[in-house]
């Protein structure tokens, strides 16, 4: 948590908070140092410690946190975990009348509303996934995808806006079909960008040239920027694992059922991603679909530089 953070009046909802993962434990501290009250659950022991330290509540299971939030948020890796914690657990019949439920998770839509469809009288649900990795949940420099009514999303806007910037989509549901899009091109860029590196070096040109000169280029994106120092460390970004890239792709497919045309640069990018995890498995970070173009090539895409994991940032 950055030093220069300091507690606001933040009025007297309370706030639920379900998932303490790379992502739910960066967002809970900026809430608890922001000055709102919390009560917090995750299965880890670890984290809800720390969560404590800093002020929160920690609570025995995901239905005490239900019960007592005003808002409740969660933050879970995939859309059966969602669907196990709020229906199975019975935290979404737990929730209280006039009380709220956040969902962060980059989810399903189709879940998302099957879920608010059986919320308790009086309860209403707002979808807002994330994006901005771990160093942006640790700085408040996220990007929140937010669909539902509006009236709800006023309420919620004054939370989140401690996460990062608000973009409010459309109707429930909306907040993920933007986030898988957001995604969708992140992937076909991270697919591509150690092809680039490959394909230079092996025709002489050096790495560091070949990065100075993507960055001030029409060959620029996030993850030249953000993505690609994890490259030159050679972590490849365990923060954010094959298996969660792989989950998000085949949502993306979901999704693309509707449309009456295929889409090749998105089928290409799963393709690439499915191979890396066959070959390093799903637990390896993300770049590691760079890796498998390095590997293959018998190159090496390490490079000298003082570069700090984005989740240390």
């Amino acid at each position: 948590m950055p030093a220069s953070t300091t507690q606001q009046n933040t009025g007297s909802e309370t706030i639920g908070f379900i998932g303490l993962g790379n992502m739910g434990k960066p967002m809970c501290l900026r809430l608890l140092a922001a000055g709102y009250e919390v009560k917090a659950f995750d299965r880890v022991v670890d984290p809800l410690n720390e969560i404590a330290i800093a002020g929160g509540t920690p609570a025995k299971s995901a239905t005490e946190v239900a019960l007592a939030a005003d808002v409740l948020l969660t933050s879970l890796p995939r859309p059966d975990h969602v669907e196990a914690v709020m229906e199975n657990a019975g935290a979404l019949a737990a929730l209280r009348k006039g009380s709220c439920w956040v969902d962060l998770t980059t989810n399903r839509r189709d879940l998302v509303e099957r879920l608010a469809a059986k919320a308790p009288e009086g309860v209403t649900v707002v979808d807002a996934p994330v994006t901005g990795a771990v160093d942006g949940a640790r700085n408040g420099r996220l990007t929140l995808f937010v669909g539902g009514d509006d009236d709800t999303v006023v309420r919620v806007r004054p939370i989140l806006k401690q996460l990062g910037r608000v973009i409010v989509c459309g109707a429930l549901g909306t907040g993920n079909v933007v986030k898988l899009v957001t995604n969708q091109l992140w992937f076909i860029a991270a697919a591509a960008i150690g092809e680039g590196f490959a394909l230079g070096m092996s025709n002489g040109v050096e790495l560091s040239v070949l990065w100075d000169a993507i960055t001030d280029s029409v060959g620029d994106s996030f993850v030249a920027r953000h993505d690609a120092p994890s490259i030159f460390a050679g972590h490849y970004d365990p923060s954010f694992t094959l298996d969660l890239c792989n989950k998000d792709l085949a949502l993306i497919r979901e999704l693309s059922a509707k449309l009456g045309t295929d889409l090749p640069m998105t089928e290409a990018s799963a393709t690439t991603f499915a191979r890396a995890s066959e070959r390093y498995g799903s637990d390896a970070g993300e770049l590691h679909v760079a890796k498998r173009i390095e590997d293959d090539a018998d190159l090496s895409f390490r490079m000298k530089g003082n570069w700090t994991p984005p989740w240390e940032q």
